[in-house]
Order: C-alpha cells, then sequence, then structure tokens
C-alpha cells in the first residue's frame, strides 16, 4: 500500500493565473490528509480528483490567509454535498473562533460536527494515531504562532508465506497474528519454526515532513530525522537572507541545510516569493548543498 502526496499548491502570499497557495493532500495509509488551506484549494481538489468524502482530518499550519482561507469554503461545500461524519480539523489556537465566527455571521449551518484540536505548545507533541498512522507537530519560527506537521507510518506487519505455512497442519488461521508480529512458532514436538521462514519481510514504513513558513530552525532536525521526504518552506535565495529572516521565512540554501543535517531522503521547496519567475533557481542554490532537492508541480502526485 503506497503512500502519495498530491501538491495543491505552493506559492507564498497570493493566488496567481498559474499557481495557488499552499495546500497538499497526503494518502497514506487510506486515509487522506489535507495539509493546509490556502484560497482555491477545493477548486485544485476538484482538479485533482480527489473524493471530497474521504477527507476526515485537516491540518492548518498557521492563521496567515494564504494558508487557511481556503477552509471556509471547503467546510461550507461539504456541508452541501451532504457530509454527515465528523471532520477534525487541527491547527492553532483561535481556529475555532474565526471558523465559528465566519459561519455565524454567513449563517453557514454545517450540518456536520466540526471538532477543533487546538495547538499552543512550543514542543513536538503527537496529535493524532490510530493502528497505522501518527501525526506530530514540528514547532516553527514564523511571525506568529506555527507549527509543521510529521506523518508516520507505523511498522507494518510481516507477510505470511502461505506457500511455508501450509506445510505444517498445526499452524492456524488464529496463529497468523502472531506470526505477521514477528513471532516464531513452536510446533507439538518443541520444535521451533523461525518466522522469518514462515513470514517475507513488509515494505518498510515511510514518513513524511511538512515544515509551513519558518525562519532556519535546527530544532527542526531531530524531529524529522532521516524523514522519507521533507517539503520545507523557500520563500527567497540566500542573497535575501536578511529579508528571511525578518519576514519569518527560509532561503533556498537553508532549507537544503536542513535536509542534509536531518539526512533525508528527498526534500521538496517550495512558498516561493512572486518576485521570482523562473523557478530552477531555487533547485540551483539548494542542490549545492543537498542534491536531491526538487520543485514542486501543481497537482503533481509524488509517491513516497
Amino acid at each position: 500500500m503506497s503512500t502519495y502526496l498530491t501538491i495543491l499548491g505552493f506559492n507564498s502570499a497570493i493566488p496567481t493565473v498559474n499557481t495557488s497557495p499552499t495546500a497538499q493532500l497526503l494518502e497514506m495509509e487510506e486515509r487522506c490528509f489535507l495539509i493546509d488551506c490556502g484560497e482555491g484549494t477545493q477548486v485544485q481538489l476538484r482538479k485533482a480528483k480527489a473524493r471530497f468524502s474521504k477527507i476526515n482530518h485537516i491540518f492548518i499550519s498557521h492563521l496567515h490567509g494564504d494558508h487557511c482561507f481556503g477552509l471556509p469554503g471547503l467546510i461550507a461545500s461539504f456541508r452541501l454535498l451532504g457530509r454527515e461524519v465528523p471532520l477534525h480539523v487541527y491547527g492553532p489556537k483561535g481556529i475555532k473562533k474565526m471558523l465559528d465566527t465566519i459561519f455565524t455571521i454567513t449563517e453557514t449551518h454545517r450540518g456536520f460536527e466540526v471538532i477543533y484540536h487546538e495547538l499552543d505548545k512550543d514542543y513536538s507533541e503527537k496529535i493524532y494515531e490510530d493502528n497505522r498512522v501518527e501525526v506530530y507537530t514540528i514547532p516553527l519560527d514564523h511571525r506568529i504562532y506555527c507549527n509543521g506537521y510529521l506523518f508516520k507510518e507505523k511498522p507494518k506487519e510481516r507477510h505470511i508465506n502461505i506457500e511455508e505455512v501450509s506445510k505444517y497442519p498445526e499452524i492456524e488461521t488464529c496463529d497468523y497474528h502472531n506470526l505477521k508480529a514477528g513471532k516464531d512458532f513452536v510446533l507439538s514436538d518443541g520444535y521451533v519454526l523461525k518466522n522469518e521462514v514462515l513470514t517475507t519481510t513488509p515494505a518498510p514504513s515511510v514518513s513524511y515532513a511538512f515544515c509551513s513558513d519558518t525562519r532556519y530552525l535546527e530544532s527542526v532536525i531531530p524531529i524529522i530525522k532521516n524523514v522519507t521526504v521533507l517539503y520545507h518552506e523557500a520563500t527567497f535565495l540566500h542573497d535575501l537572507k536578511e529579508m528571511a529572516d525578518y519576514t519569518g521565512h527560509t532561503t533556498a540554501l537553508e532549507a537544503a541545510t536542513i535536509a542534509k543535517k536531518a539526512e533525508v531522503g528527498k526534500l521538496i521547496l517550495g512558498h516561493f516569493s512572486n518576485r521570482y519567475g523562473d523557478l530552477t533557481v531555487f533547485t540551483d542554490e539548494a542542490r549545492t548543498v543537498f542534491p536531491n532537492s526538487y520543485l514542486p508541480k501543481a497537482l503533481e502526485c509524488v509517491k513516497i
């Protein structure tokens, strides 16, 4: 079962004719997680042929408009589409007041429950867990309170080697759970059948880290260490580092440095300032430090 990331939008500040503000759809272990929701996100979701009904968890990094102004419209559309199941929204403290105010003033009656998980911690915490996936916050350093998010597949169960297992009538279906968990099987005569003979190794678990708006921040490195794919904002090139620091952003060179020090598998850059016409300058700069750096492409579905 593969994990896929669809880049819905990746530019900073304002929408343009060809690009949209930050939003991503992560499909991991049959769960659909929406990460940030800039203006026009629901249009991008339709272009990506995403099923709105599968989105039950939305993660908002911070309350600047280019990361959350698409959320009220999306929730209103959920109602018009007949949604009944609860929607979980994770974001900074204040997100509930913001959305409730909009829905009250506009008399938007949702028709389904919105469960808010408001965040205010300055350390990484687990905010979601089920039997397959865990999600942690990544505290960032922006002009206002901001978190990135780390999504991790839990270790996968081993696969039963049916051809080998069928050789031993003593092994019943009820024993499969222990075999998948990595346990050996002891026959009635005391002979131990090693697990690696009865099962096969599953695909490795993958992880994805989303680092939204932030200054260069080395405290994220231990949190995102060895992730399969890292998305990290790179609003400016390094010759504008002073402006990046002032506005609470990172340069492409700094994002690549974080990727290198964290020993990630792949770096996707994003949140580019609209001052740049040719975006290849970002990978040119980043690859001097971290060669496996890439530009996002709108509506591209990336296998993680």
